[in-house]
């Protein structure tokens, strides 16, 4: 039996890369040639093609799953823990809540995004969550 995901805010996950943690995008490819993360360290694989493609993810790095609302990464999460990984967390909210911080991507959003919030998780995620939020 799987045990819940962990969620992380994107300000967390912003702390976890710069610490050495991989994102893993499961956006489509189209959609993240709109508009991509920009951070040092990521893979994309579409969640679509992920269940052929989970191998190639690494296993002995942190892994934050994202995706546009974070719904989608967090089943690739699940199915990432399905295959074995212990050390993979989903980024609640998205590339829409990253946005909404004013964290860095490349490319153009055709939409206006959310205004930012106080804090960027709610309780829940932050209980989970390995180091404080925000």
């Amino acid at each position: 039996m799987l045990k819940e995901a962990h969620e992380v805010c994107p300000t967390t996950t912003r702390r976890m890369i710069a610490a050495g943690a991989l994102l893993v995008d499961v956006r489509e490819v189209h959609e993240v040639q709109a508009l991509a993360f920009e951070v040092p360290a990521i893979l994309n694989i579409p969640l679509s093609e992920l269940e052929q493609r989970w191998s190639e993810v690494p296993s002995d790095l942190e892994l934050v799953v994202v995706s546009e609302v974070g719904e989608r990464s967090l089943k690739a999460t699940y199915l990432l823990q399905f295959h074995g990984y212990t050390r993979v967390i989903n980024m609640a909210g998205g590339l829409t809540k990253w946005l909404s911080k004013g964290f860095p991507v490349k490319g153009q959003r055709g939409v206006d995004t959310p205004t930012a919030s106080s804090c960027c998780c709610s309780q829940a995620i932050h209980a989970n969550a390995k180091s404080g939020c925000c």
